[in-house]
């Protein structure tokens, strides 16, 4: 695939490269696009992607990425 490269000006680097689009056009095929609930198996699975999910933005504790500087 060939990628869109632009010349742009910068304040502080002058003239520079931009990528442009990198994505293909199109839409997403097949009906399993974006369901989760599908890609999980058993019961245990989807309820610890629930309970992670749910950690992740409503736990006071967090580590690395996860720490939030704000409480939800």
């Amino acid at each position: 695939m060939e990628y869109k490269i632009e010349k742009k000006s910068s304040p502080e680097w002058g003239m520079i490269d931009v990528l442009g689009e990198t994505y293909e056009p199109g839409k997403p095929e097949g009906e399993t696009q974006g369901k989760w609930e599908q890609k999980l198996l058993t019961r245990e699975e989807k309820l610890k992607y629930i309970k992670d999910a749910s950690r992740y933005w409503f736990a006071k504790e967090g580590f690395g990425s996860e720490k939030r500087k704000t409480p939800a």
